[in-house]
């Protein structure tokens, strides 16, 4: 073939498949996702969402969005889902085990909730002690 190297079609150019999409990519993809959901189109938010979570399965980032408007909506089972996802990506996450406690406090479970609340606080301690001069300005 001569000349210039035969480009795949557009289709192909944007359709992005499993783990294919860069931080950066993923970034924007949240940031465009947040945007939708504070000008009300929660739909086009999650659909943005969930696009990148099945490109990327391995994203907290995304997960963690996606329970955290799931909450809002108060789509309990799917903000749970989603929350569960995050946590087994990064368990260790102070917001994580935070939004998991406000989950499971509002389906009633409020022993679960204390679980997860504990942990985000022993987290947070863990930050403080790593931290301290962090935490020397009393806003943190």
């Amino acid at each position: 073939m001569r000349g210039r190297p035969r480009s795949r079609p557009f289709f192909l150019v944007t359709t992005c498949y499993r783990d294919c999409v860069t931080p950066e990519e993923l970034q924007a993809i949240i940031d465009d996702a947040t945007f939708d959901y504070t000008m009300g189109d929660v739909d086009q938010a999650i659909a943005k969402l969930n696009a990148a979570a099945e490109s990327a399965p391995g994203a907290f980032a995304v997960w963690h969005a996606l329970a955290e408007i799931h909450f809002s909506r108060r789509a309990l089972d799917d903000a749970l889902h989603a929350a569960e996802q995050a946590h087994a990506l990064k368990s260790d996450d102070l917001f994580i085990n935070t939004t998991l406690s406000r989950i499971w406090m509002e389906r009633g479970d409020k022993a679960t909730a204390e679980k997860y609340g504990a942990q985000a606080k022993i987290l947070s301690w863990k930050d403080q002690l790593k931290n301290p001069q962090e935490q020397a300005d009393g806003i943190n």
